[in-house]
């Protein structure tokens, strides 16, 4: 079972360094996440992904019209084998979840383990816990690939 590790910040800010804090987004109304709340993002999919074997990808942002193929793009231009690969893309001004997967991942990742994993993320997001949601949902999907299979050589 993946579990975020969660600890507890120490503000050590002083007068003179408290303009530079990148953990809180009070004076920036144009930025989505929180220092934390990337920590936790990144913290979250650096655990699916290593207990996987998968590479976990977050977009968050608008998907166009066409939000299936937007997904899509986005998916086949990561960095990683797409394959292997799965995107978890979030519109939320759309109110989309688009979750796309490799042939590979695919493979251990069925439609219905995507559609459950997405239901959790919406009940978070409805209660407005966009990172909640989307932590929740990269473990449900990484709960149910499991560990990579074992390759063995004859």
């Amino acid at each position: 079972m993946t579990r975020a590790l969660e600890t507890t910040s120490h503000d050590t800010s002083t007068e003179t360094t408290a303009a530079a804090r990148t953990d809180e987004n009070i004076d920036r109304p144009d930025r989505v996440f929180s220092y934390r709340e990337l920590a936790r993002l990144d913290e979250a999919l650096t655990m699916s992904s290593r207990e996987t074997g998968l590479f976990f990808n977050l977009y968050v942002g608008d998907l166009g019209k066409r939000t299936r193929s937007r997904a899509e793009e986005l998916h086949a231009t990561s960095k990683a084998d797409p394959s292997d690969s799965v995107l978890i893309a979030v519109s939320p001004g759309q109110r989309v979840v688009e979750v796309v997967t490799g042939a590979s991942a695919a493979r251990r990742l069925p439609d219905r383990a995507c559609a459950l994993a997405v239901l959790s993320m919406t009940s978070s997001f409805a209660a407005g816990d966009l990172v909640g949601g989307l932590v929740n949902g990269l473990r449900q999907l990484s709960d149910q690939a499991g560990r990579p299979p074992v390759r063995r050589h004859h």
